[in-house]
This record gives structure tokens, C-alpha cells and sequence, in this order.
């Protein structure tokens, strides 16, 4: 008998949310470290986070209004990385670039021509309560939803 070939299901939207303890006296770096945490950009134990480092220096540069190329992204996070203590490890331009993406799929960042910022340079709070809550959290609840009620009337 030949092995039959399994198709993957891939979802078409999908989001990750934890519940931590309240950010109470935390430095900048973990409270950007915790907000991956929270939002599933970071799992729980893992040691590669250079996600948190990408998000703290766009956040950083939003102060300004700035944009960033990757290139000017990666020499940032090496420099943060560096003031932390912390190894310099993730940082190559096409894991940069992976993450960038990530960021871009949650809504926390977006691209203008070459070059990355926070979403229009607004807050964490109404990108969060714009794109998350009230547009990709509803969808994927909706089609959760959907599941529930043909599984009940099939069952």
C-alpha cells in the first residue's frame, strides 16, 4: 500500500494570547519581553528573542516618528543586545526579516517602502484595540463560533 499523502490544514488567520502577572516594576526590555509573551511573538522558555529586541527598537523610534530599514533595525538590536549583556545571536538580516514579518502579521508593524515603523506611529493601545480586538480576534472567534455550531447540530 502506497503512503497516502496528508493534506495540512493552514489556518487563515490565527492569534495566541497569555495572561501574565501585572507588569509591575519592570524594566523597558521586559516589558516589551512579557508583551511578546502575551501576544505569542515569544514562547514561554525560549532563549531566542530577538523578536523583543526588534519590537524595543521600533518602539524606541517611534518617539521620533522614525523609520527603519532592516539594516539600521539590525544594527540596533545588535547595539541593545550589547547594553543588555546579552549574546548577539539571531541577528542575521533573514532572521531580522522573518521577524519584521511576524510583527507586520499581528498588525504592530508596518512597511513603507523599504523601511519598518510601529503601525502609523500610533499607540500599542488602538493598534491592539483596532486591528486585534475589533477586527482579528472577532473574525477568528466568529469562525470558531461557526465550528461550534455545526459540531453541536452534528453531534
Amino acid at each position: 500500500m502506497k503512503n497516502q499523502t496528508i493534506s495540512k490544514d493552514t489556518p487563515l488567520a490565527e492569534i495566541t494570547l497569555r495572561k501574565y502577572e501585572r507588569p509591575l516594576n519592570l524594566d523597558q526590555r521586559e516589558l516589551v519581553r512579557k508583551l511578546c509573551l502575551s501576544t505569542g511573538l515569544l514562547q514561554p522558555g525560549d532563549s531566542r528573542d530577538i523578536v523583543v529586541d526588534i519590537l524595543y527598537v521600533l518602539l524606541k523610534s517611534r518617539k521620533d516618528k522614525k523609520e527603519l530599514s532592516s539594516d539600521e533595525i539590525k544594527d540596533l538590536v545588535i547595539q541593545s543586545r550589547k547594553d543588555s549583556s546579552l549574546a548577539i545571536a539571531g541577528v542575521a538580516s533573514s532572521n531580522i526579516r522573518r521577524q519584521l514579518k511576524r510583527l507586520r502579521d499581528l498588525f504592530l508593524v508596518d512597511k513603507v517602502k523599504n523601511n519598518y515603523r510601529i503601525n502609523e506611529h500610533d499607540s500599542l493601545n488602538n493598534i491592539f484595540q483596532e486591528k486585534i480586538e475589533q477586527y482579528l480576534l472577532q473574525t477568528v472567534l466568529s469562525r470558531v463560533k461557526d465550528y461550534i455550531d455545526v459540531v453541536d447540530r452534528e453531534f
